[in-house]
């Protein structure tokens, strides 16, 4: 049978897909039990789920204009817009932190009902799910190297992050008794810190993807392996690469003997591209400059 290879951007659209359908069901389950429950760390959890189908909703709107072919105005194609959906991404979760935070604090302040024990039940539930979300999703993105999914994987962790601390502030204000309710608040307090570092980590490989900083190294040395590999190449001079969107764009500077024809520089030149392009770097573009050995 024949191997269908599926393309980074659909694999990326599928597992967000998923993602929003999982959060859809724990928003109104968390919602639900926390107001119930007498819970607002897990009220908290709920509106963390909230912003988990806002920003992968975002997510997948940035994913389909990435894979958009170029045009005019986009002679290098639409991939920006996978960092700027991971950008996206980590600003919903500084929001939720700073909403949760917030209302942690209003919530220490008053007094409220300890929360039921069945919600310990839910949160336990709750983590399993998400924690086994981010681990897949987390897969997912290192496999098609996108941030933008990396981004919704660390989500999806904090989402996971929140239910712990939900479930550590409800069993201290169970075990404590009358006196210990606002152990549920600083718990939703905690986690906001976390959600919040979270955000951090995934904003800054996004900004420096936008600003086209240099992929590994790793990718640098094998595109300068290959060409260097073409019969007749003597050396490589310079290789730039920069990461857009799910693909890769080259600058190489070949050297070659400085003897030959325009027209056998020209042809090499050619070879060490098409080399490039059909090697499994999802490179998608190669500026070839030939340079006298």
């Amino acid at each position: 049978m024949k191997h269908i290879d599926i393309h980074p951007s659909a694999i990326a659209i599928r597992t967000t897909l998923y993602g929003i359908a999982i959060s859809v069901v724990l928003i109104f389950v968390k919602g639900i039990a926390g107001h119930l429950g007498h819970s607002y760390a897990l009220i908290a959890d709920a509106t963390e789920s909230g912003a988990d189908i806002l920003s992968s909703g975002l997510l997948w709107l940035g994913l389909r204009i990435a894979i958009k072919e170029p045009d005019e105005e986009h002679p290098y194609g639409h991939g920006k817009a996978e960092p700027l959906a991971a950008i996206a991404v980590s600003l919903f979760l500084i929001g939720a932190a700073a909403w949760i935070a917030y209302h942690s604090i209003n919530f220490i302040g008053t007094p409220h009902a300890l929360p039921k024990s069945f919600t310990l039940w839910i949160l336990l539930i709750v983590i399993g799910i998400k924690e086994t979300l981010f681990l897949y999703v987390l897969s997912v993105g290192n496999k098609i190297n996108s941030q933008a999914v990396k981004a919704d994987a660390q989500h999806h962790r904090s989402d996971a992050i929140t239910s712990i601390a939900a479930f550590i502030g409800i069993s201290i204000a169970l075990i404590g008794g009358k006196g210990y309710e606002g152990a549920d608040d600083w718990a939703a307090l905690a986690a906001s810190a976390l959600i919040f570092y979270n955000a951090i980590v995934i904003l800054r490989p996004a900004l420096s993807e936008i600003m086209d900083a240099a992929p590994s190294n790793e990718i640098v040395e094998k595109v300068k392996e290959i060409a260097a590999a073409v019969p007749m190449v003597k050396g490589i001079e310079k290789c730039y690469v920069r990461k857009m969107g799910f693909d890769y764009y080259v600058d190489i500077h070949i050297e070659v003997d400085g003897q030959l024809s325009v027209i056998e520089g020209h042809r090499i030149a050619h070879l060490v591209k098409d080399t490039l392009l059909e090697s499994k770097l999802r490179v998608i573009n190669v500026l070839v400059h030939v340079e006298p050995f």
